[in-house]
């Protein structure tokens, strides 16, 4: 196919894109809404509540980049095949498992599944569009992305309460199959595209981050083997200095020339870990401190999404007018939502709404903004790298928020509130060095 096939057609592969990029992301939100029963039901330690998203996050994060190569390497169409099949088979597997270590195990290769498929989408639309149809096509992706924020928790919580057929919690698994099924059904559409040059891969630098990042997070969710913590920065570093000495480096080294990208790394990392952690330590206390049920955990983070999914929309006309400054009006409305509900917990559910909306107004304007100066060759990477530390960031606030939360919940409704208290004050900090993150991005460095 190309951009001359039929509109039907293409709009047909196009949506076969956009599901599975929505697949991606209810499977963040839905599981952090079931994890709690998951945890009750395989007997697990509350540790296990945060790797049953974690290992699904950071899976992805180390591995999106070579994901990416290997379209370029294989065809894009093949990977995303691939990606799928092996997405599939993983949410059967965890639907199945019996044991904490099995379906954290099942959410690694879920993970590494999404890592093939989501590299593709951007490349799969470029092929299939060009002039304005191709904005238009790009342009479907974030109330997709929205809708999917608003559903999420909510069939989390739907589907664990339902208990269809006595599934459970298993349930938010099974409904990935229908899905990621009727994706390979219609991936024929796809087109087969892939670098006119093709990249190596650089596996040593995939297995040095996978080691690194593994190392840091380890600790941060057992609160124990803090020693980790050092070899895991050493092999960091290892990482970043074989970039700068291999021919086909997994990070283009020009990025870091000035401190404008950097920066942007830095403000994604601290903004996305506020984020995740954020909705993970809500979760933690309605279910946990607040006995409530997955279901009604999952309805008050709906002000969060809705907030959210409307400030997005908002937000694309304010950015033409006012431009950057978006980015510190959403980080500052962000923080009064999230100071909010910590001074006055029983208005939880309009500080959430605040904070959801303050997050639309931020998004909308930092993605564009990072990538503003990047030059055409460092796009892939840039682009690459930046939905990396996303995700890596994700990961690193569910495993720091959550060490907050149960250092100091002991089982009562009292300490899970004083919990809450203590993640919402590190989501301040963390909110706090995004905006100087931020402030750095705008620098003029070119």
């Amino acid at each position: 196919m190309t951009t001359t096939a039929a509109p039907r057609t293409r709009a047909a592969a196009l949506a076969t894109l956009l599901l599975a990029e929505a697949m991606n992301l209810l499977d963040t939100t839905i599981v952090q809404v079931a994890a709690p029963a998951m945890r009750t039901g395989l007997r697990g330690d509350p540790g296990d509540i945060q790797w049953f998203s974690a290992a699904y996050t950071l899976a992805f994060a180390v591995l999106l980049i070579t994901g990416g190569r290997l379209g370029d390497i294989a065809g894009r169409r093949r990977i995303f095949r691939i990606g799928v099949a092996g997405f599939v088979l993983a949410s059967l597997v965890c639907a199945l498992a019996v044991t904490p270590g099995m379906l954290i195990a099942a959410r690694a290769v879920q993970g590494a599944g999404a890592a093939l498929v989501i590299p593709q989408t951007i490349g799969l639309i470029k092929a299939m569009y060009a002039g304005p149809e191709l904005g238009r096509a790009f342009g479907a992706i974030g109330p997709v992305m929205a809708l999917s924020a608003v559903c999420g928790p909510i069939l989390g919580g739907v589907l664990t309460s339902a208990n269809l057929f006595g599934t459970g919690w298993r349930a938010v698994f099974l409904v990935n199959i229908p899905f990621g099924l009727a994706v390979l059904a219609c991936s024929r559409l796809l087109p087969e595209d892939r670098a006119p040059h093709r990249p190596r891969l650089d596996l040593l630098g995939t297995a040095l981050v996978t080691v690194g990042s593994g190392l840091l997070i380890y600790p941060l969710i057992e609160g124990t083997d803090w020693v980790l913590l050092g070899p895991g920065v050493l092999v960091l570093l290892g990482f970043a200095a074989s970039q700068r000495n291999r021919h086909a480096p997994l990070v283009e080294p020009s990025l870091f020339e000035n401190r404008r990208f950097p920066a942007a790394l830095l403000g994604s990392t601290l903004f996305f870990a506020a984020m995740q952690g954020l909705i993970q330590v809500i979760v933690l206390h309605l279910q946990l401190g607040e006995h409530a049920g997955s279901l009604t955990s999952g309805l008050s983070l709906l002000p969060w999404s809705l907030a959210m999914g409307a400030a997005s929309l908002l937000a694309g006309r304010l950015v033409v007018r006012y431009g950057e400054r978006i980015m510190f009006a959403g980080l500052l409305v962000l923080g009064a939502g999230v100071v909010l509900a910590l001074t006055v917990p029983a208005v939880l559910l309009t500080g959430l709404g605040i904070a959801g909306f303050g997050i639309g107004l931020f998004t909308a304007s930092f993605f564009s903004s990072a990538l503003a100066r990047v030059r055409p060759q460092e796009n892939g990477s840039a682009a690459g790298l930046l939905n990396a530390v996303q995700q890596f960031g994700g990961t690193l606030g569910v495993a720091v928020l959550g060490s907050v939360f149960f250092a100091v919940f002991d089982g009562s409704a009292g300490s899970s509130l004083g919990g809450l208290r203590l993640a919402f004050t590190a989501v301040c900090v963390l909110v706090l060095g995004t905006a100087v993150a931020v402030g750095l991005m705008r620098a003029r460095t070119r």
